[in-house]
């Protein structure tokens, strides 16, 4: 083995461990990228990169986007309309066992499209929904299973936050991402609501029979819905219909979020000035990390890990569809270590080349989408998956008298059927493809 592979393994290694003892991981990606490289090349590169590098990598006008979503979905919380979504879609779902349950489902689903972040969504609809699935006795390992599982899908129904910086990294077509998320991401709301309803047929003390609501309630709670559907409408409409790209979109967002905060006299100036700086915090974090990624794959590139990984597997004689088997189980490996963010940022320059070097019947184009909304799928799992689960520690500190243990218990049957999606999706890939080809 030559040695600079050795040293690119070595990193690697370091790179994992410094996670798994919780080290932050823009920290540790630009610790192992900068001694990696000089290892290699000598410190003077290293300078020489840093002299211009996060300018080039901060400057990119694709990243504008991501503070004017995250400023939007501050600004949504803020706003109260996670409430709003949870009580129209609670009046809907009222006929139903678990009817609750279905409607925190649905109302994530819903705040997603206005937020693009799975913790933001996770910590919001659990202090709207936990709440009231206590109060009407639902088992706890359900209540807070649901909410953990629900904040998932902030992450892939667009605007997705992790979605745009795949876009970024691979150099594929944001407008066409979320085009493609769209039909996923409506699955995911339904098989999480198919869940429920299996759950509490089985487990029928989980979540008690539901209760039908008046008519003059179910309008009153569905023209509360209205905002939410105009700025969906709004935003991602006017992205897929071609008015506009994601950047203005966003601030389109955020400007008529305020306005409707304003309007209901919901949103003061403090609520605004946290929001504000919520996002730069946010926005910080991950930049940070972008530029980490960058140090650790100029050092991965020198060293042939990439490369290697890619012969390694192609030359493993497996079918493409078994080494995607293998990077998706590596996927949920790594979910346990990390958040998902940092997987998306760390493993795709690695992954990706593989990928695209194998034989899927599909142009590259196509191949840059199908491979990204699966992988974010897979990495939306890591969520809630032990020993990390970002989402079940936000449930957890919403709701500390329910054993951690009891949350990660009831989002076991929401990860079988994220499981038995993500097979659907890998075995048909034009449920993924179909949307994007139609607006295309």
């Amino acid at each position: 083995m030559e040695s600079g592979l050795l040293i690119g393994i070595l990193g690697f290694l370091g790179l994992v461990a410094l996670v798994a003892i919780r080290i932050p991981i823009a920290y540790t990606m630009i610790l192992v990228g900068v001694i990696g490289t000089s290892l290699l090349s000598g410190p003077k590169i290293v300078l020489n990169q840093l002299k211009d590098l996060a300018y080039v990598q901060f400057s990119n006008y694709d990243l504008t986007v991501l503070p004017m979503f995250i400023l939007m979905g501050g600004l949504a919380y803020r706003c109260g309309l996670s409430y709003d979504l949870f009580r129209g879609a609670n009046t809907w779902m009222g006929r139903f066992r678990g009817d609750i349950a279905m409607a925190a489902i649905a109302a994530c689903g819903g705040f997603g499209a206005v937020c693009g972040s799975s913790t933001a969504t996770a910590s919001t609809m659990g202090q709207v929904a936990l709440p009231e699935l206590k109060r009407f006795g639902y088992a706890p390992a359900l209540a807070t299973g649901t909410i953990a599982a629900g904040g998932t899908l902030g992450i892939l129904i667009p605007p997705s936050i992790v979605l745009i910086v795949y876009a970024i990294i691979v150099e594929a077509n944001v407008v066409t991402l979320f085009a493609a998320a769209l039909i996923p991401g409506v699955l995911a709301v339904l098989f999480f609501i198919a869940t429920v309803a299996v759950y509490v047929r089985v487990v029928p003390r989980a979540g008690p029979p539901g209760i039908a609501v008046p008519a003059s309630e179910l309008i009153s709670a569905t023209l509360g819905l209205l905002p939410v559907v105009v700025i969906f409408g709004v935003v991602i409409g006017g992205i897929y219909a071609g008015i506009y790209n994601p950047t203005p979109a966003a601030a389109i967002g955020v400007f008529l979020v305020a306005a409707y905060g304003i309007a209901r006299r919901r949103l003061s100036r403090a609520d605004a000035v946290a929001a504000v700086l919520e996002t730069a915090r946010t926005s910080g974090m991950i930049f940070l990390i972008l530029l980490g990624a960058e140090l650790l794959k100029i050092f991965m590139a020198r060293a042939g890990v990439p490369q290697a990984a890619a012969e390694l597997l192609q030359d493993s004689g497996l079918p493409p569809l078994g080494i995607m088997a293998m990077i998706i189980a590596i996927y949920l490996v790594l979910g346990c270590l990390m958040d998902s963010l940092s997987m998306i940022i760390l493993a795709t320059p690695f992954f990706w080349p593989v990928v695209a070097g194998l034989d899927f019947h599909m142009t590259e184009d196509d191949l840059k989408i199908w491979y990204g909304i699966i992988t974010l799928i897979v990495v939306e799992l890591g969520l809630i998956t032990p020993p990390v689960g970002l989402n079940v520690f936000i449930i957890h500190s919403l709701s500390p008298d329910v054993p951690m243990r009891e949350t990660f218990r009831g989002v076991m049957p929401f990860f079988c059927s994220e499981m038995i999606r993500v097979s659907i999706l890998v075995a048909i890939p034009a449920i993924t493809l179909t949307l994007p080809h139609l607006l295309g």
